[in-house]
């Protein structure tokens, strides 16, 4: 791209689904900044391999989830509720990602999102070992990096969560999103268990995500549901006492825009899992600075780990931290890394973060325009994985037909 071209307002096109409400919300941001109007390329033609992408146009590619169309040609699946395929969906998202920037650059174009990190972003395992060697505070993990052992089933879970001293975990799909397939376990003397997760599991034996958080305490079926869940690839977390708010759990989920701490809203819950669609509910920020700051901690610091563990994924436009604010409001760790949590419609930017009165869709709109600017392709994909991210491992499918998709958040 030469310095002519970048001095025009950015042409944008969004890889989505069409009149989704996270293309509707990028598109209003352009159409604010006075930029032409965004060209929406499906999901569903990319995944047909019939997507097109024009000269010039800055590409940014964004979650593929919520249509049933989708899901089928990424899990095989026909129902989108169903947990099982994740390992699948990761395999062809992963593929369909490369071909997206491969078309865009052979057409001219510039990609804003790198294939290499979202494949380290969509599996837990690579990214928590990414943030580990990085020195990003995250809860220990048994599963964590390229070479943890596998995780075959329930057996294998007890036997590493004993090995490392943890009595309390989170066990995890590696390419799960919006907490499906998430299990929070306990374990206690005398046998007992109990694990609270969305997943309902039926008569067949087939889990199903549900808006309900459910309790069981019968280590067989436990055993039945972590050992369905096994053959997609399991991470394993120990679970942190995180601090709260009004006696629910909290927790933040802080958006980084090109490098900084952006937008940030607090998530509370009276179970583990505080996503919204859970029965979570956004909770007073405000009063959670307060109360980092009244126990001596440090809230700049909390944005700034957010930053450090962005800063891992350089061509990312934005990404959705999981900040977890341990008991006390002194101490934090990284949950996760969403490539695609930036859907928190109405929510400003922090004072200082230099999106003062941008949603999370107007500071990538004006991230995007900087690059421009700068006439600097900064987002064109890489061939190769980024200099601190890892490949993916072998038990992601190495071959797979063109697709890809992201359920939720990422």
């Amino acid at each position: 791209m030469n310095a002519t071209t970048s001095a025009r307002p950015p042409r944008l096109a969004v890889v989505a689904h069409a009149e989704s409400r996270r293309a509707d919300l990028f598109a209003a941001a352009a159409a604010a900044a006075g930029l032409p109007p965004v060209r929406v390329v499906p999901w569903i033609l990319v995944l047909r391999g019939v997507a097109e992408f024009r000269p010039g146009e800055w590409v940014r590619i964004d979650s593929p989830g919520e249509d049933r169309g989708v899901d089928w040609l990424l899990r095989g699946g026909d129902d989108p509720a169903r947990v099982e395929g994740s390992g699948r969906w990761y395999g062809r998202f992963v593929a369909a990602a490369r071909e997206v920037s491969a078309a865009v650059a052979a057409a001219g174009g510039v990609s804003l999102d790198d294939p290499a990190e979202l494949a380290v972003l969509f599996d837990k395992r690579l990214c928590h070992g990414l943030l580990r060697a990085a020195g990003v505070p995250v809860p220990e993990s048994p599963t964590s990096g390229t070479q943890a052992p596998p995780v075959r089933g329930w057996d294998d879970v007890r036997a590493l969560a004993r090995d490392a001293g943890m009595d309390r975990v989170f066990v995890k799909l590696a390419h799960g999103s919006s907490a499906s397939g998430v299990l929070a376990v306990q374990t206690a003397g005398g046998g007992r268990i109990r694990a609270t997760t969305s997943v309902e599991r039926d008569e067949r034996g087939r889990l199903f995500n549900s808006l309900r958080v459910r309790h069981y305490t019968d280590e067989a079926e436990v055993a039945a549901i972590v050992d369905t869940l096994a053959p997609d690839g399991l991470h394993i977390e120990r679970w942190l006492p995180k601090a709260s708010q009004d006696r629910r759990s909290a927790d933040l989920r802080v958006v980084v825009t090109e490098g900084r701490a952006t937008h940030a809203v607090l998530r509370t819950s009276r179970s583990p899992m505080t996503n919204l669609h859970l029965g979570g509910a956004r909770g007073d920020l405000a009063a959670a600075r307060s109360a980092i700051e009244r126990a001596g901690g440090d809230w700049g610091g909390a944005l700034a780990i957010c930053e450090r563990a962005a800063a891992l994924f350089p061509s990312a436009l934005r990404v959705g931290v999981d900040l977890l604010p341990l008991r006390g409001w002194r101490r934090f760790a990284v949950g996760e890394v969403n490539a695609f949590g930036d859907l928190l419609p109405g929510l400003m930017g922090l004072p200082g973060g230099g999106a003062e009165g941008l949603d999370t869709y107007g500071a990538q709109i004006a991230a995007v325009r900087a690059r421009a600017a700068r006439a600097v392709p900064a987002g064109t994909a890489r061939t190769g994985p980024p200099s601190a991210a890892v490949a993916p491992p072998s038990t992601a499918p190495s071959t797979a037909p063109r697709a890809g998709n992201e359920r939720a958040t990422g």
